[in-house]
């Protein structure tokens, strides 16, 4: 009698428990974090059962229906679908057999409870499917669904903890190749159309669900793991070189990763399509990966830098099998730890593919300059941040998931050492395979084999902004000797932040270096290895590349990086040098000389690409009118010259992107002209037609008197209708009218005109050049009112992208005064949208400061 007593006890405890969930945000726009956690608790076993019928004509509807198995426990709530489309798309309901009414709210097919049952439950829904995230063109289409925008194409739960199957039937015009995330099982033709029944997928959140369709080419390999692919590129030299080699790095990335996680490839396949207008390098869906074209497709002339970066790009979304989609994120706050991992492992795997480059280098040059792009500006966030509404997902990419997250993850496996480390790895994959876990969740796996506490470990580095800030003071005692040499670090923000890192700092003498190894794990740090030594000639601080903030620099020093033997060291400098100067401790003509200097010097590409970037951009963004055309002749004259030397082919086509963007006077933009006219060729300078098409864009934004010429030769010269799609978007950006510019940029004021985000963006990058800013500058105002809009339809880097290639490009007072007004009739802007806003423009703010 006690026992029952206690039963019916603990019953309406769970009742009252449950009858307490409050519905307050349940029917908010988006997926708020209250309805994705009672949806966690009341349903399970989902299985969608898909059909879309794809017409050939773009403008048509695609007509789709769905049929829904789902378990449910819980009846104290309706079920809650979500659907961000039009209520007229929802066409029939039917719930476990009885038509049901239609209740479509804020985003939100509800289904009554009435209408359900305890257990499983079978709903057909008939529906006009959603086409913002369909990326629908003349001949091809592609879903891309990351994070929340599977509800904007059919019904869902679009949640990344609520993993699913699906069956999908795909009809599409009989000349069209299809992909998706299983394998294609039967094909039938009906009229104009062919159905296409694929297999029962495997287990994936919404946002991993993806098919392709449209007039492909298709490759396939028969090895021990067969992989097809789908492409639209027409150069055959792009394609002989291209194909073989995509397969092969798959098929490496993906044995690498089965050795590392100590756990089988996940899924039933690993194909891939190339999408020339893809808004992203890659994206990770399960069975059917996407990648941008132009990153896959190289010819036989690619520097090592770009294959290097090919080769990282599949690594990147091949580890996501793993990391991501195998085990998903509970929530998308921690979207990062997917990205990271992504990343971290790419770095690995292509490690022994190309021994011949320094991979310390590598991931120096590729990691710090973009994390520091972000965390240096007052719009900089934690790599983990809180989310309330999936609505706001999209907003937590960035260069701090992407770049910062990797060099956490780097002092985290240095401090537990590698093996400890990897073993953590592997007991998390196999902990919480086919199902979802949060940092947290990590973090206690890892506490078993590290005596690091990681809890205050992670608070700093992966719950709060910004980087430190180091400084020194150095005392000599009688006899020149060191007699203390202090490290103190402070938070850039101001506040008392410590990041616990290790680093190195090596001291310069005419005989030799010596180098010191600092774990820093307080404010201050004394270095009493330091305690009598001689007084060096220079310091360098962070020479092993592995810490991560604002390094003290010896002004002095400058003149000696570019003879600096270690390929780290150099790049760590150089690096070192821009963020100082961009702080205001260094002027930034000093560094432009430096940075000049050290691409007259330079022999390896990856540090030349970086010299590259961080000159061009002190070129433009730093210095000024009178400065640029002062330094501007020695410049390309310089670059021309070392053009016409015995140099590497990589190392030739690095410079010549260099020169090529900035040889904007009369005497450079001769030059060329003759390159782009094959009048002047420069020895083992291989350029590609994507190269002369650059080029030619080139020579008109530098208002070459032939650029009517020049463009419609160019015109003629291109084959791929992609490519000349895409070409003749951009001509007005390239136009010497300015009526023609203006009209195109307020043009994209219409969503429909910004459906191809990347050509929208070359379009910007033409039109608010610093060489047109005069006359584009008042643009700016509706550059900024776009915004929001932009949010709402774009994809998840777009906002920011769309601010940088608009406002990011100027450096003048007056656009300064725009984005002041902006703000002050602003006032309470959307803080996700004024976060993107002040990285954007960070170069802006920071040129009125060094100019006072």
């Amino acid at each position: 009698m006690k026992n029952l007593l206690l039963i019916f006890c603990i019953l309406i405890l769970a009742s009252a428990c449950q009858q307490s969930v409050s519905d307050e945000h349940f029917y908010d726009a988006g997926i708020s974090v209250d309805l994705a956690k009672f949806r966690k608790q009341q349903i399970s076993d989902i299985h969608y059962q898909l059909n879309f019928k794809i017409p050939e004509k773009k403008a048509d509807p695609i007509p789709a229906s769905l049929t829904l198995e789902v378990k449910i426990s819980d009846l104290t709530h309706p079920l809650i679908l979500d659907f961000n489309e039009n209520s007229k798309n929802l066409k029939s309901l039917i719930v476990n057999g009885t038509a049901t009414p239609i209740d479509h709210r804020n985003q939100h097919l509800v289904i009554p409870k009435a209408a359900l049952l305890q257990g499983l439950n079978s709903i057909s829904i008939e529906f006009i499917a959603g086409e913002l995230s369909l990326n629908r063109n003349e001949d091809f289409l592609y879903t891309l669904l990351v994070p929340d925008r599977a509800s904007t194409l059919f019904p869902c739960f679009d949640q990344p903890n609520l993993k699913a199957n699906y069956t999908l039937t795909l009809s599409a015009p009989n000349t069209w190749k299809v992909l998706a995330s299983a394998p294609i099982i039967d094909s039938s033709q009906d009229g104009e159309l062919t159905a296409h029944q694929f297999a029962k997928s495997d287990l994936m959140s919404t946002y991993l669900f993806s098919f392709v369709a449209g007039k492909f080419e298709e490759a396939e390999v028969s090895a021990d793991f067969p992989q097809k692919m789908l492409y639209r590129e027409t150069n055959p030299e792009k394609i002989a070189a291209s194909i073989p080699e995509l397969f092969r790095l798959h098929q490496k990335a993906k044995d690498f990763l089965e050795e590392y996680t100590a756990y089988p490839f996940p899924f039933q396949k690993l194909d891939f399509a190339t999408i020339p207008i893809f808004q992203y390098g890659g994206m990770e869906h399960v069975g059917a990966i996407q990648y941008r074209e132009s990153s896959l497709f190289l010819d036989e002339n690619a520097t090592d830098s770009q294959l290097l970066s090919r080769a990282k790009l599949i690594g990147h979304e091949t580890a996501h099998m793993w990391f991501g989609d195998l085990v998903t994120m509970d929530w998308f706050e921690d979207v990062w730890m997917k990205e990271v991992f992504a990343n971290f492992m790419a770095g690995k795997l292509v490690n022994p593919t190309y021994p011949e480059i320094n991979h310390e280098l590598s991931f120096l040059t590729n990691h710090y300059p973009s994390a520091y792009g972000e965390d240096r500006t007052k719009g900089t966030n934690p790599i983990r941040q809180n989310l309330t509404n999936l609505k706001d997902a999209g907003s937590l990419y960035g260069s701090i998931i992407y770049d910062k997250a990797p060099i956490m993850m780097r002092q985290l496996e240095t401090a537990m050492g590698e093996k400890e480390f990897q073993k953590g790895i592997q007991q998390y994959i196999k902990t919480y395979a086919n199902g979802n876990a949060d940092w947290n969740a990590l973090v206690e796996i890892l506490d078993e084999n590290t005596e690091i506490n990681l809890q205050q470990w992670s608070e700093v580095w992966v719950n709060q902004s910004g980087r430190p800030i180091l400084s020194d003071k150095i005392e000599l005692g009688e006899d020149g000797t060191i007699s203390s040499f202090v490290i103190t670090q402070k938070a850039e923000d101001g506040s008392d932040k410590v990041w616990p890192q290790l680093f190195d700092i090596s001291f310069f003498y005419e005989d030799g270096i010596k180098t010191f190894s600092v774990a820093m794990e307080d404010k201050t740090l004394d270095l009493k290895e330091a305690i009598g030594e001689k007084q060096p000639t220079a310091i360098l601080y962070n020479s092993n590349g592995l810490g991560y903030g604002v390094f003290p620099i010896d002004q002095s020093s400058l003149i000696n990086i570019s003879s600096l033997k270690d390929e780290v060291m150099r790049g760590q400098s150089y690096i070192n040098l821009y963020e100082n100067t961009l702080s205001g401790n260094i002027a930034p003509i000093l560094a432009f000389e430096t940075f000049q200097k050290g691409i007259a010097a330079e022999q390896n590409e990856i540090l030349a690409r970086l010299i590259s970037g961080e000159l061009n951009s002190i070129f433009w963004n730093y210095l000024t009118k009178e400065q640029r055309k002062q330094v501007l002749p020695a410049l390309e004259k310089q670059l021309w010259n070392q053009l016409h030397q015995d140099l590497p082919t990589n190392l030739k086509k690095t410079i010549f992107a260099l020169y090529s963007g900035i040889a904007y006077s009369p005497a450079g933009q001769e030059r060329l002209y003759k390159v782009w006219k094959k009048g002047h060729k420069i020895k083992d300078l291989k350029l590609n037609p994507d190269n002369f098409t650059s080029l030619a864009m080139d020579l008109a934004l530098y208002g070459h008197s032939k650029s009517d010429e020049i463009l419609t030769e160019e015109r003629s010269r291109i084959s791929n209708p992609d490519k000349l799609a895409r070409f003749d978007f951009l001509l007005p950006a390239l136009s010497q009218n300015e009526g023609e510019r203006a009209t195109l940029f307020q043009s994209f004021a219409r969503a429909s005109m910004r459906e191809k985000e990347s050509w929208v963006l070359s379009a910007c990058g033409y039109i608010h050049h610093p060489l047109r800013q005069e006359a584009a500058i008042v643009y700016l105002p509706l550059a900024l009112q776009l915004l929001e809009d932009i949010q709402k339809t774009g994809d998840i880097f777009f906002p920011k992208r769309w601010i940088a290639a608009t406002l990011g490009q100027y450096s003048s007072p007056e656009a300064a005064k725009i984005l002041a007004a902006f703000w002050k009739s602003n006032p309470d802007y959307n803080p996700i949208l004024k976060n993107k806003i002040l990285q954007a423009t960070d170069d802006l703010m920071r040129v009125q400061k060094i100019k006072k």
